[in-house]
C-alpha cells in the first residue's frame, strides 16, 4: 500500500479564514463587521453603494484611549511564496523528471517529481506537482530503496487515475522555463500599493487626487513605509510605472518586505495637472490598484472616509491611517470588500501603535496579507484559471512536435524510454555506456540551464524564497 506524508492543494485558505471557520462564526471581535457604505452626490442621490468588512479593532473611535499592547508574533505573512512555491524551490537547477499527458476529458496535465530531503534531515522523500487547468496539486511521498514508485501511482495518489493520453516524459531542458511560468501564476511575488493623500474636510475623491503635495505627516508615514527613489534608470520592480522617461513622476516610495519588492504609487508624486481636474493620470495608477492606503489628516468627527468615495471598482481594500501629533501614534482601519477572504493580522484593541517600527510592519504584513486573500475572490481566481488553462493548453501544443521526435528516437534506441521501467532515484539505470554517457550529458545540462534560469529569477527581484528586508525605519 502507497503511504501518502502530505497531500497539499494549493490555492489554500489563509489562517485567518481557518480561524474563523474553527468558530463557526463570523467574528466581528477580530476581522470587524459587513456594513453597507453608501456615497452620494450633492443633490443626495446615490452615487454608489457597496459592502465591506470594516475593521477597527472594536474601540470606539471618538474616546479617550491608552494605546494597547498587543502580541508581535501575529504579525507574519500567510502561505508565505517561501513555502508554497515548490518548483522554484525544490526543483529548478536540480536532477528532476517532468511529464505530460491528457485526462480522460482530454484536458492537457503537467506532472514535476524530483527526490529531495525532507526538512533537511537527510531523509529522502519524493516531491511531486501537478499543473491542471484547475490549479495545482503538490504532494510528498516517502522513498524506498527496495521499492520503485512509478508516474501512474504517483497520479493515482493525486486523484488522477484515468487518461486520454498517458503520461510521458520530457527530456527537453527548456521546460523547466515553462514550468517555473506556470507555477508563478499562483500569484505575484512583488506588490504595488496606492498611497492617496487626504486633507481634513475632503470628502470626495477628485479633491484627494487633486492635492498636488502632501504634507509634513504624509511625508513622514512616506518615510517609514520606504525610501525615495528616482525613477528613471530604475532597474528594480516598477509597478507598472515608467523608469525611462518619467512620465509617471520623476520619484517614488520603495521598499523590500521579507523578499517581497513593493512599489508604492503615492498620489502626490504623480503626475499632476492643473487642467484635468479629474486627474485621471494619477487615478490611473491607484485606481488600478487592488491595495490603497488613505492617510487622512484632520479628527475622526471632522471627516469619515468610506471607500465608495473612491470611484474605483477594482481596489479591494481600502487601509486608512491618522495620525495623532499629541502622543506621536498612528490608527489604523481596515476596509476589506466582502467578497474577500478574511485575512491577518488582526488588529489590536485599540488599532493604536506608538512604536512606528511595529506599525510599518503591520501595515505592511497586512496589506501583503490582504491583496494575496483578493486573488482567491471569484474575479481573480477565474481570470487565474482561465490563464493557466491556456498556457497549459498552450504548453502542450508546442511540445508534441518534439514528444514525437523523441518518441521515434526512442525506437532508433538514442534515448531509453523510463516511463514505465524508471524508478526515481538518483541512480542512473543500467545502459550500455554510451547510453549512459549520453545520459549524464543531458542531466548535466539540464541542471546548467535550471541554475542559469533560478539565477535569473533571483538577480530581477522575483525569487519567491528571498527573505530580504529593507528600507526599514530610521
Amino acid at each position: 500500500m502507497l503511504m501518502i506524508i502530505i497531500l497539499a492543494f494549493d490555492y489554500p485558505r489563509s489562517a485567518s479564514e481557518d480561524l474563523g471557520c474553527r468558530r463557526g462564526e463570523f467574528s466581528r471581535k477580530h476581522y470587524g463587521s459587513v456594513e453597507l457604505l453608501i456615497s452620494s452626490d450633492a443633490d443626495g442621490a446615490i452615487q454608489r453603494a457597496g459592502r465591506f468588512r470594516v475593521e477597527n479593532g472594536s474601540s470606539d473611535e471618538n474616546t479617550d484611549y491608552t494605546p494597547g499592547t498587543w502580541r508581535r508574533t501575529d504579525v507574519h505573512l500567510e502561505n508565505p511564496e517561501y513555502h508554497t512555491r515548490w518548483y522554484f524551490k525544490y526543483f529548478l537547477g536540480k536532477v528532476h523528471q517532468n511529464y505530460v499527458g491528457t485526462d480522460i476529458d482530454k484536458n492537457p496535465f503537467f506532472l514535476s517529481v524530483v527526490l529531495s530531503d525532507q526538512n533537511n534531515q537527510r531523509v529522502p522523500q519524493y516531491r511531486a506537482v501537478l499543473w491542471k487547468k484547475t490549479g495545482t496539486q503538490k504532494i510528498c511521498l516517502p522513498y524506498s530503496p527496495t521499492k520503485t514508485l512509478s508516474v501512474k501511482s504517483i497520479l493515482s495518489a493525486m486523484n488522477l487515475d484515468k487518461f486520454e493520453k498517458p503520461p510521458r516524459e520530457i527530456f527537453t531542458p527548456e521546460i523547466q522555463k515553462d514550468l517555473l511560468l506556470l507555477e508563478e501564476q499562483e500569484g505575484c511575488v512583488n506588490f504595488k500599493f496606492g498611497v492617496l493623500f487626504a486633507r481634513d474636510g475632503q470628502l470626495t475623491d477628485d479633491e484627494m487626487f487633486s492635492n498636488e503635495t502632501g504634507s509634513e505627516v504624509f511625508q513622514k508615514f512616506l518615510n517609514l513605509m520606504g525610501e525615495t527613489i528616482a525613477l528613471r534608470g530604475w532597474i528594480g520592480y516598477r509597478g507598472g510605472l515608467d523608469t525611462k522617461n518619467d512620465t509617471t513622476g520623476s520619484h517614488s516610495i520603495y521598499t523590500v518586505y521579507q523578499g517581497h519588492e513593493i512599489m508604492f504609487h503615492v498620489s502626490t508624486m504623480l503626475p499632476y495637472s492643473r487642467e484635468n481636474k479629474q486627474q485621471v493620470e494619477r487615478k490611473r495608477h491607484i485606481g488600478n490598484d487592488i491595495v490603497t492606503i488613505v492617510l487622512q489628516e484632520g479628527d475622526d468627527a471632522s471627516s469619515s472616509f468610506k471607500p465608495s468615495m473612491i470611484r474605483s471598482h477594482f481596489t479591494h481594500i481600502f487601509a486608512l491611517v491618522r495620525y495623532n501629533r499629541e502622543n506621536e501614534s498612528y490608527r489604523l482601519k481596515i476596509f476589506s470588500e466582502e467578497s474577500v477572504p478574511l485575512f491577518g493580522p488582526p488588529l489590536p484593541s485599540p488599532p493604536v501603535f506608538t512604536d512606528h517600527q511595529e506599525f510599518r510592519d503591520f501595515v505592511l504584513v497586512k496589506l501583503i496579507n490582504g491583496e494575496k486573500a483578493t486573488l482567491e475572490t471569484p474575479t481573480f481566481s477565474q481570470k487565474r484559471q482561465r490563464t493557466l488553462d491556456m498556457l497549459i493548453r498552450s504548453l502542450y501544443q508546442d511540445l508534441m512536435p518534439d514528444l514525437h521526435k523523441e518518441m521515434n528516437e526512442i525506437q532508433l534506441g538514442w534515448i531509453t524510454n523510463m516511463l514505465n521501467r524508471r524508478s526515481f532515484s538518483d541512480v542512473l539505470p543500467d545502459s550500455p555506456k554510451s547510453t549512459r554517457k549520453k545520459e549524464e550529458a543531458r542531466q548535466a545540462e539540464f541542471v546548467r540551464i535550471g541554475q542559469v534560469l533560478k539565477l535569473k529569477t533571483i538577480v530581477r527581484g522575483d525569487a519567491p524564497t528571498s527573505l530580504v528586508t529593507t528600507g526599514m525605519y530610521r
